[in-house]
């Protein structure tokens, strides 16, 4: 098929360059999605967007769920496609479909019951509540789909597929955008629902695309079949999913948790500050951009190689994709660089909001290369089925180095000195990060020499 490349003879350059492009084309469409989001929500008032503001970390909670079952499925399905084994692969990835499901559909129904007190416990006032209720009782049901979406977009990626992925959120983007203006303001027959259209909208979108995914696997690709219900089979692949999967979700809820300590130690130098630290998150994550991308196709590159016996391809993959990073993140370091004045100018008009901004460009962005080569050797080490070493990267990067530094930076030279103990922290840590690595990838070439 012309949009699946052959991950364990084709030239490896130019296969990981095939797929990242439509993956980064897919995740700039997701994060257009969630500024039509906030964009639109933002016109009801002040306490709509902050009552959904509050919903972050809980949505955030169940998409890190999400990004664990789907980095957990691609590692075991690739791993199967790469040693041939097709019809475990749709065995597996329909079990795995149908447990997904099941367990989604029981955090809804239970997070329906938490919502007043899991929220006013985190601080919502009670004029917020009524729109968080409006918003997360139909955003829970929702999340079905969303969930679902992630781990079948996934099952394809293990197949070396990027580019019907890519296309999916790309369209479940759009027609999120164009269902937000229509069901939070209303227009004509339909009516106004305010916040709880802009949940309706993701729910349609979600659902649709779900609609056309399962479609695409069950008559194109075969990754869904009807099989009988045996509880053990489907418990063990269960298993073998959660076992990569779960590590990887907890590794992805550090991040809010280690972002908001920082943020609190920013908010000790204003509000001004403040605002410039947030301008940075999202300048890091537009910039970070093409190595994100590369961390969702180079895990099943590498699990698929590992599954046939291809040590040497492996090794060779996370070469390049960590000589990519550091001198991609380079290139994006100097842009920012030439930049610096207008994108200071373009966030903010306060003169002390901008400087802030361009202190933040002169020293953070030093580090981004280090950062994409710590997630990158954490991805490859999710798809060498070592999902506790992952682990072990982000608890390191975050709560050894990041934090800690992080804040005897600023203890001793003030948010300068915080900004430069963050670039300190991810050096430390990709450097730590790719010795394991190489480590682990001598052993596995040795093991497979004497094999």
């Amino acid at each position: 098929m012309a949009n699946k490349p052959d991950l364990i003879r084709d030239d490896i350059k130019s296969t990981l360059v095939r797929m990242t492009l439509p993956m980064m084309m897919g995740i700039v469409s997701l994060m257009l999605f969630n500024l039509a989001d906030i964009y639109f929500i933002g016109q009801l008032g002040t306490e709509p967007l902050a009552a959904v503001g509050f919903t972050f970390p809980v949505s955030f909670s169940i998409t890190s769920l999400a990004i664990g079952l789907g980095i957990g499925t691609s590692a075991t399905l690739a791993k199967l496609f790469g040693a041939g084994e097709h019809d475990k692969a749709s065995a597996l990835s329909s079990d795995n479909l149908l447990s997904t499901g099941v367990m989604v559909l029981l955090i809804a129904i239970g997070c329906q019951f938490l919502i007043d007190p899991l929220f006013r416990l985190m601080g919502a006032s009670e004029n917020l509540l009524p729109y968080i209720r409006e918003y997360m009782s139909v955003w829970f049901w929702g999340s079905i789909f969303l969930v679902l979406n992630m781990v079948s977009n996934s099952c394809m990626r293990a197949s070396g597929d990027t580019k019907t992925p890519a296309k999916i959120m790309a369209f479940s983007s759009l027609l999120n955008a164009l269902l937000d203006p229509l069901l939070i303001f209303g227009w004509g027959p339909v009516p106004a629902l305010g916040v709880q259209g802009a949940a309706i909208a993701s729910v349609i979108a979600w659902g649709i695309a779900a609609i056309v995914v399962f479609h695409i696997l069950y008559n194109r690709r075969g990754l869904i079949i009807f099989q009988p219900l045996v509880l053990t089979r489907i418990w063990g692949h269960w298993r073998s999913v959660m076992k990569i999967g779960l590590p990887a979700a907890l590794s992805n809820m550090m991040t809010p948790v280690a972002n908001g300590v920082l943020t609190a130690m920013v908010a000790g130098y204003g509000a001004e500050a403040v605002a410039a630290f947030g301008v940075g998150n999202r300048l890091e994550s537009l910039s970070l951009l093409a190595c994100l991308a590369l961390s969702m196709t180079l895990p099943p590159f590498i699990s698929q190689n590992f599954g046939a016996g291809e040590s040497r391809r492996v090794i060779r993959a996370y070469r390049y994709a960590i000589q990519f990073a550091l001198g991609w993140q380079l290139l994006i370091y100097l842009l920012l660089l030439l930049i610096s004045d207008g994108v200071g100018r373009g966030f903010s008009d306060n003169a002390e909001v901008q400087e802030w901004i361009g202190i933040w460009i002169l020293i953070v962005p030093v580090g981004f290369g280090f950062q994409a080569a710590t997630f990158l050797t954490a991805s490859s080490f999710n798809a060498l089925h070592q999902p506790l070493r992952a682990m072990r990267i982000s608890i390191t990067r975050l709560f050894v180095f990041y934090v800690p530094l992080g804040w005897t930076g600023s203890y001793l030279f003030g948010l300068q000195g915080m900004f430069g103990g963050l670039v300190i922290a991810n050096a430390l840590t990709a450097l730590v990060a790719v010795y394991w690595m190489k480590r682990h990838l001598k052993r596995l070439k040795t093991e497979e020499i004497s094999v």
